[in-house]
């Protein structure tokens, strides 16, 4: 693929609730193609609609962006020579250019009132504005030009609508799906400019990308049906040979394939589908995200890539840097990608593994004091995470594996072992823990030989013994390597645990 301008493109949300992992992965394409040309990567807010916005939706996605590790060049929080970088405030700009569109024969004022609309609705099945009924209502084109230049003089309320063309055909290369086309008999009059004053998106979209110099488009295919006003527009602003090649990204799918993924899905099966809790502004309920699950924000960006695109060999784990070489939009498939859960708590456990202790520590912190209010030093929780980490699907599992280096167990999973303790056993163990104070080299391999001479000298199986020692030091049949575990609690803990845990087994 040649490039014959500066790559500039923009990831443009609205700032309506949460930011869904295909919004996420949307940018996260837009962003690779930039880093990977050298281009920029704008962060455009799409609110003109008005009623759908929501109060902190645009720091949320900010947020989300800074998480993932994709920093854009320009933004309303840093903005830069294309500005302003919110719609709202690009307000005069889209007036302008509709009425041009309205004066060139390209589209026309429309004075229908809702109720008429929904009047027309009623009596017409599949409703649509369009080259087939746009002459039997209230607009320029049906009216005289003194009717219009009257209710425009009174300042009645009108949208301006563009006109679509009748028996063309509408065509545009893909740079994933090759050549599509579309019949305009088929296109209705879509609404630009709202009764406000306000653009509709298909305004908005086209003037702002021609003001920002965007040079390519990555967009979900649901945007399809919108690419022929699109398009047209374009060519009637007079802007159609500077028009951003556009690439129309595979949806992302329910487990099943049966549909696009949607935050019902997700609740209905466990799993998150926004990139970080949302709290709804209405109810007050808390969406969770990925960030609050526990997944690190390497793993989140590994699997998103690898959602409807690969670099053709059998590598699955990638890091931005490498992501960035190696992206390429040959290799977007153009099929929908199903959404696997256990394979995203794949990513992340890989991911948790290849982190530094030194990474992870912060939250590992927060998770520790959020369950115990015993103090430990950084150097212990460390030494606790390098046992505990391969364990670890996500982060907040830490607790669950490990909360035993930190408190006492409280309760004892001793069923499997009652039935075959006796005092011989709880022998062996009140001499075991009074001997092993002799211990000068407290590394585990020295513990486990100690522990097996000492086994070997009482006669009893390796096996009746090893799995109450471990119930007794961490309260079930789980965990690390028992010796790894007595080596970082210290003689005296390991003392007091058995020395506590014996009574529960009568």
């Amino acid at each position: 693929m040649s490039l014959q301008r500066k790559v500039r493109v923009r990831f443009a949300p609205s700032p309506t609730g949460g930011l869904h992992l295909g919004g996420v992965r949307t940018a996260l394409f837009n962003y690779l193609f930039a880093r990977q040309h050298r281009g920029d990567f704008v962060l455009r807010i799409e609110d003109t609609d008005q009623t759908r916005f929501v109060p902190g939706a645009e720091e949320y996605i900010s947020e989300c962006l800074s998480w993932c590790g994709m920093t854009p060049d320009e933004s309303p929080e840093k903005p830069g020579q294309y500005g302003p970088y919110r719609q709202s405030e690009r307000k005069p700009s889209y007036r302008k250019y509709a009425e041009q569109l309205v004066q060139a024969g390209y589209a026309y004022y429309a004075f229908d009132t809702a109720e008429e609309l929904d009047e027309q609705r009623k009596t017409q099945p599949n409703f649509r504005y369009s080259h087939e009924n746009r002459m039997r209502l209230r607009n320029s084109l049906s009216l005289s030009a003194e009717e219009t230049a009257t209710l425009l003089s009174a300042q009645t309320p009108h949208t301006i609508r563009i006109k679509i063309p009748i028996d063309e055909t509408v065509y545009f290369d893909d740079l994933i799906r090759g050549r599509v086309s579309f019949e305009t008999n088929l296109v209705d009059d879509k609404v630009l400019l709202k009764a406000d004053g306000m653009p509709t998106y298909h305004l908005a979209v086209v003037v702002d990308d021609k003001a920002m110099d965007i040079s390519h488009i990555f967009r979900g295919e649901e945007w399809l049906p919108s690419a022929p006003v699109h398009i047209l527009l374009w060519d009637y602003l007079g802007w159609k040979t500077e028009m951003p090649q556009w690439a129309h990204l595979p949806l992302i799918l329910k487990p099943d394939g049966n549909g696009k993924l949607s935050k019902r899905d997700g609740d209905r099966l466990g799993f998150p589908v926004y990139a970080m809790n949302w709290a709804d502004t209405k109810s007050g309920d808390v969406v969770k995200g990925f960030r609050e699950m526990g997944f690190l924000p390497q793993a989140f960006v590994n699997m998103l890539a690898l959602l409807g695109w690969n670099d053709g060999t059998e590598q699955e784990i990638f890091n931005m840097e490498e992501l960035i070489e190696k992206f390429s939009i040959e290799r977007i498939s153009k099929a929908g990608a199903k959404f696997d859960f256990e394979k995203a708590k794949w990513f992340n456990h890989e991911w948790i593994k290849q982190a530094t202790n030194d990474q992870l520590l912060p939250q590992i912190k927060d998770i520790v004091a959020a369950h115990s209010d015993k103090k430990v030093s950084d150097d212990y929780l460390q030494a606790v995470l390098s046992l505990v980490k391969e364990r670890l699907t996500f982060v907040e599992d830490f607790w669950a594996q490990a909360s035993f280096f930190i408190d006492r167990p409280v309760t004892y999973d001793f069923d499997a072992v009652k039935p075959k303790w006796n005092a011989e056993k709880a022998s062996f163990f009140e001499s075991f823990v009074q001997e092993f104070t002799a211990i000068d080299n407290w590394e585990a391999p020295e513990i486990e030989k100690f522990f097996k001479e000492k086994v070997s000298v009482s006669g009893i199986k390796l096996g009746e013994l090893m799995m109450p020692f471990r119930i007794m030091l961490v309260g079930g049949k789980f965990g690390p390597d028992v010796f790894a575990i007595v080596q970082l609690l210290g003689k005296q803990e390991v003392a007091s645990r058995v020395s506590l845990a014996l009574p529960h087994l009568g």
